[in-house]
């Protein structure tokens, strides 16, 4: 089976905690992980957010690859019309060869007008950004001379793997979807409805049909050895993460798995956030063709001991189980 860990480093007041720690925590998280065969670590990034939303995950990528062996690494998603091509460029091409090939970026056109106040950015500029954000990173990390805005320009160092990172878009509207075929080398859609649209406008270039989505639903898991006294101590960080992503997403009136609720017993419905035993979790896990789970300890401002309650009943109970020669082996 494959698991992986997801980070925002979301701290709200309630939280009580110091940012310092939070990302201190997370650093001995990713080891832990990367000690276990963890398959992925994902990084979001935004901007001005009052509970402290990671603005900068090329600076932690580059914490997190110091501490690690084997672990891939994701930027999900890195905001195009924020970041200056050729700074972003070079910086990312420092984290290729830091962490030897190991991280890929997944590039968004952003959704929160507050963020393009912030920056100046009008809203209006995010597709040309975009495009142009995705040919300056695949021309640098070709490790060639290339066009920039009417000059000739060679960057360095080269890329550690040759292309350097594997770059995909994500959105979620036929635009978006149609750009990432004609630009991009994937797509990961944040509404699964648009990925036809990509695999349509693949097929209309001319290269083989990409097939159904690769991307299912995300839900957050967290195990607990009591699922109901898990929820009472959990439920405001879930709820905090969800009204949060739900306002940044009615205003932007897009389309993703999160979405505003009225209480705790609403979002508990909804399934997007889930606290299980182990034995529920293995249960899933060997009904499934392809066992994986995703976890996000520090989710909503968890308080970072609860976060290692639940890693460390993975490790502990589930972990052993299915292992090549455990007693419920998921190879």
């Amino acid at each position: 089976m494959r698991f992986a860990l997801r980070f925002d480093f979301r701290n709200p007041e309630f939280a009580g905690t110091a940012t310092a720690d939070r990302y201190a925590a997370a650093l001995d998280m990713v080891e832990w992980a990367d000690r276990l065969g963890c398959s992925a670590v994902t990084l979001s990034e935004h901007h001005g957010s009052a509970d402290g939303y990671l603005p900068s995950p090329v600076v932690m990528l580059a914490a997190m690859a110091a501490r690690t062996k084997t672990v891939r690494f994701s930027i999900a998603a890195l905001i195009a019309p924020f970041h200056d091509p050729l700074r972003l460029a070079e910086d990312l091409l420092v984290l290729d060869n830091l962490s030897r090939g190991r991280v890929d970026l997944v590039v968004a056109a952003g959704y929160v007008r507050e963020e393009f106040e912030l920056f100046g950015v009008p809203m209006k500029e995010r597709p040309r950004r975009v495009t142009e954000l995705v040919t300056t990173l695949k021309a640098a990390f070709s490790g060639q001379p290339f066009d920039y805005r009417g000059r000739r320009v060679h960057l360095t160092p080269g890329p550690y793997r040759p292309s350097g990172p594997w770059i995909s878009l994500g959105g979620s509207s036929e635009p978006a979807a149609r750009r990432a075929a004609r630009i991009a080398d994937g797509f990961i859609p944040s509404d699964l409805r648009v990925w036809e649209f990509y695999r349509d406008e693949v097929q209309r270039l001319g290269r083989p049909d990409p097939g159904p989505s690769p991307i299912g639903a995300t839900r957050t898991t967290v195990l607990a050895e009591d699922p109901d006294k898990g929820w009472q101590q959990m439920a405001p960080y879930f709820l905090h993460q969800m009204k949060t992503y739900g306002a940044w997403q009615a205003q932007a009136d897009v389309s993703t798995p999160y979405h505003s609720v009225a209480d705790v017993d609403e979002l508990r419905a909804s399934g997007q956030f889930r606290v299980v035993t182990p034995d529920q979790l293995m249960t899933e896990l060997r009904a499934s063709r392809t066992p994986f789970a995703n976890f996000h300890p520090l989710c909503g401002g968890m308080p970072i001991d609860l976060a290692w309650s639940s890693l460390r009943l993975f490790e502990r109970e589930v972990l052993p189980r299915v292992a090549p020669g455990g007693t419920d082996d998921c190879s």
